[in-house]
């Protein structure tokens, strides 16, 4: 069982992940951060040279705050004290500096192998879409709501799930800490478990397409998940998927050309 005072160490070392890099301290705190400090030099029997000052500062930079989530997540406790995900960590790949952001449910077999989010089938599909709006992955941020592939056991091989509700709410802290790093102007929840992680809807995407929600105050779409479009490739799906991003196109000002506008009509 962790002491207090590693209890204690955990929790101001996650403080960044909610944006905070200063916290009050009252008399007794002070009191006992004082004790532990004097306990912790009692318990060397040799004189300790002293040290030299830190040089750690607090991430500034988009670059630097996505490394420093990225090393958060890698050993994230939470999601590790599950023992439901499986070690390999995914982050996210593409443009710190994105006025759009995709999000997804969780890595997937290839995912894991490569350790970029959608690399496979589905992945595929993402940067048809993206290439469709005039966009390159590059030029845009792409990121899961679990970091790590839901396991199935021993045998899982190629096989994989969606996260369930404890792997989501553990995993949740890192892409919200994301999306306050990088402020895009426009996010896209990709399927239901996107929504349901980032907005709290259990509702189907069905029900939630075609409107604007708010994610910390960015404006946020909910369409299918790209899998989907592999499943049920049909004239009416690849038209509702096609019309939430001319949405989302709109919405980022981006050109729209009459070949754009027509498609799936």
């Amino acid at each position: 069982m962790s002491s207090l005072r590693q209890l204690a160490v955990e929790a101001l070392s996650n403080l960044p992940l909610n944006g905070q890099t200063t916290l009050a301290v009252d008399a007794e705190a002070r009191a006992i951060l004082r004790e532990w400090m004097l306990a912790a030099r009692r318990g060397n029997s040799a004189p300790v040279a002293p040290k030299a000052p830190a040089t750690e500062r607090t991430p500034q930079t988009v670059e630097e705050k996505l490394e420093w989530l990225k090393q958060k997540a890698q050993n994230w406790p939470v999601a590790k004290a599950l023992g439901s995900l499986r070690d390999t960590m995914v982050f996210a790949t593409g443009s710190p500096h994105a006025r759009l952001m995709l999000v997804g449910e969780a890595p997937g077999y290839e995912e894991e192998q490569q350790q970029e989010p959608f690399v496979g089938p589905a992945g595929r599909k993402l940067t048809q879409i993206l290439q469709a709006m005039g966009l390159q992955r590059s030029e845009v941020y792409i990121s899961n709501i679990c970091k790590f592939r839901p396991s199935m056991g021993p045998q899982q091989n190629t096989a994989n799930r969606p996260p369930a509700d404890e792997e989501i709410a553990a995993c949740l802290p890192i892409i919200l800490a994301e999306i306050r790093a990088i402020q895009p102007a426009c996010i896209v929840c990709l399927g239901g478990t996107a929504a349901r992680g980032l907005l709290g809807h259990a509702a189907s995407v069905a029900s939630q397409r075609g409107k604007w929600f708010d994610c910390q105050g960015i404006a946020t779409r909910v369409t299918y998940h790209p899998s989907y479009l592999l499943r049920n490739d049909t004239l009416s799906a690849r038209r509702s998927v096609w019309e939430d991003m001319l949405a989302v196109m709109q919405k980022l000002g981006m050109p729209i050309s009459a070949k754009q506008q027509n498609y799936f009509r």
